[in-house]
């Protein structure tokens, strides 16, 4: 956790070697408060599924949450013996807050720090995943390298930089000379990960006996796993078969459709359908799930009560592939002309170079059964829920026109569509995503102990998801059409970020850079 007496300047300098994107910024924003800070008035929307409560006041010492009281509430009034935090902690800064909502820092279950090709630096993503609340990141894959992703993991922590707690999870086999086959390289590589920094483990089309074997070695050192079942590999390794050997978390949805098979034991594939088409392959997904099971059916329960027995959890990331239903949302969104960098934008448009850039030719017809799809893919996810099951809120963004932080509120909305009440997706992007990593007990709701992770919002999130996003949602007051945003300050460790001043410096980044790099958009 960070130290107290580390402020903005201080810590490591310099990028660790071989990294591809630039590293974080010694730390020039964010305040401290060695001396407490009280957050006075506020509703609590503590994360773990109960309804908001208040008034109440809230300690901040350190880096952890001290004390919370409902000043409704006379058991807990009681517990300070009748007196006022500020009369007890005279020193501590006082922020009066009252009507606001306080609510855990948000958990992304499935982030990547963009690459050179999709940020101008690491600053930009760290000050896009702050300004929306995200005060955890689980950065599925490293794709910058593992001792980037590892250093930048340490200077969170200590808050030299400003950023999310990032929580590495290199693909398997990342640094190997070539593809692991067998079960002893396998158990060997997640063993020489667990030694570098390695919260957990990102799968992706491994070879069944080293798959199993790296996921039984994971479970002994504690690490996480999450697995993308690449399509390739989802005949002999599906959803189900990977739960059973221990996996812990399936993104996205590959290999879920495919437990359900009984009139089939492969998806209905074109005749000239090749899987390095990526274009195609992703017009392939959308009918896959129509080709599966339907809603209460046999297989259907069978395979989410299989699911559920197994204690494997779903981080679905409805919002990634929302484009796929709707190319034109996607990439007319709002938020692009003043947080989208231009490196990210042509990154975005359509090229064989960049993974996800593949609408060139993408209309009504791959469209329409992606539709289909969704209607299912939520069905069962929320299924899944209903019965007792985890899902976590993930964003993937970086990709398919998913600018940082705001993808992983369109995937709150995107769970409010699929079924959940407000209050699950709270929990789905807060004390769900911290249990899945095994940092229940540290992160993911508002209770005295816990890491000072907090999200102050002007109103309620519960009656408007959109007003989470960074560039605010539409209200209309006197005729007159207005932006409210309602993310007031997030709060890491307890240092205090303003919100305001985050996406101030990012859109001055976006503009510095299309200063620099002529690249329009939307075109």
């Amino acid at each position: 956790m960070c130290p107290q007496n580390q402020e903005p300047g201080a810590g490591v300098r310099g990028a660790p070697p071989h990294a591809t994107q630039t590293a974080g910024r010694d730390r020039n924003i964010g305040s401290n408060h060695p001396d407490g800070l009280i957050l006075r008035s506020v509703n609590v929307l503590d994360g773990t599924g109960a309804p908001p409560y208040g008034p109440a006041d809230i300690l901040i010492r350190g880096d952890r949450i001290a004390s919370i009281v409902d000043m409704t509430d006379p058991i807990s009034r009681g517990l300070t013996g009748g007196a006022d935090l500020r009369d007890l902690h005279p020193k501590a800064r006082v922020m009066d807050l009252p009507g606001r909502f306080v609510m855990p820092g948000l958990v992304d279950s499935h982030a990547h720090i963009g690459d050179i090709h999709q940020a101008p630096n690491a600053d930009y993503v760290y000050k896009l995943w702050l300004a929306h609340g995200v005060t955890t990141v689980r950065e599925v894959a490293c794709l910058n390298g593992f001792d980037f992703t590892v250093s930048e993991a340490a200077r969170s922590d200590r808050c030299e930089i400003a950023a999310p707690r990032i929580l590495p999870y290199p693909f398997f086999g990342l640094g190997h000379p070539g593809p692991i086959l067998d079960a002893t390289d396998a158990a060997k590589w997640v063993q020489q990960a667990a030694e570098h920094g390695a919260h957990g483990v990102k799968f992706f089309g491994v070879a069944p006996e080293a798959f199993e074997a790296a996921l039984k070695e994971a479970a002994v050192l504690g690490l996480d796993s999450a697995c993308h079942h690449e399509q390739r590999r989802v005949r002999q390794v599906n959803a189900l078969t990977t739960a059973r050997w221990g996996l812990r978390s399936i993104e996205h949805w590959y290999g879920i459709p495919e437990t359900m098979f009984r009139d089939r034991t492969v998806q209905n594939f074109a005749a000239g359908y090749n899987y390095s088409d990526e274009p195609a392959r992703y017009a392939s997904g959308g009918p896959l799930w129509m080709q599966s099971a339907e809603p209460g059916s046999a297989p259907w329960d069978e395979t989410l009560d299989e699911f559920l027995s197994l204690g494997v959890t779903l981080s679905p990331t409805f919002n990634i592939y929302i484009g796929h239903r709707d190319s034109t949302r996607v990439r007319t969104s709002e938020w692009h002309r003043d947080f989208t960098a231009p490196q990210l934008w042509d990154f975005f448009e359509p090229s064989p170079d960049s993974h996800g850039s593949v609408y060139q030719d993408w209309g009504s017809e791959q469209e329409g059964p992606w539709r289909q799809a969704y209607t299912r893919w939520m069905a069962f996810t929320n299924d899944f829920k209903n019965r007792g099951g985890r899902v976590t809120a993930g964003s993937d963004s970086g990709f398919i026109y998913k600018t940082f932080g705001f993808g992983l509120i369109e995937e709150l909305e995107l769970l409010r569509e699929a079924g959940f009440h407000p209050l699950e997706i709270v929990r789905a992007a807060t004390l769900d995503p911290a249990e899945l990593v095994g940092l229940g007990k540290e992160i993911g709701s508002l209770e005295p102990g816990k890491a000072a992770d907090l999200i102050v919002l002007d109103e309620n999130p519960l009656t408007n998801l959109k007003m989470m996003y960074g560039h605010g949602a539409l209200r209309y007051v006197d005729g007159v059409a207005t932006r409210v945003t309602a993310i007031r300050y997030t709060i890491k460790s307890g240092v205090v970020y303003d919100a305001d001043r985050l996406r101030t410096e990012v859109k001055d980044i976006v503009a510095e850079e299309k200063e620099r790099i002529s690249i329009e958009q939307p075109r």
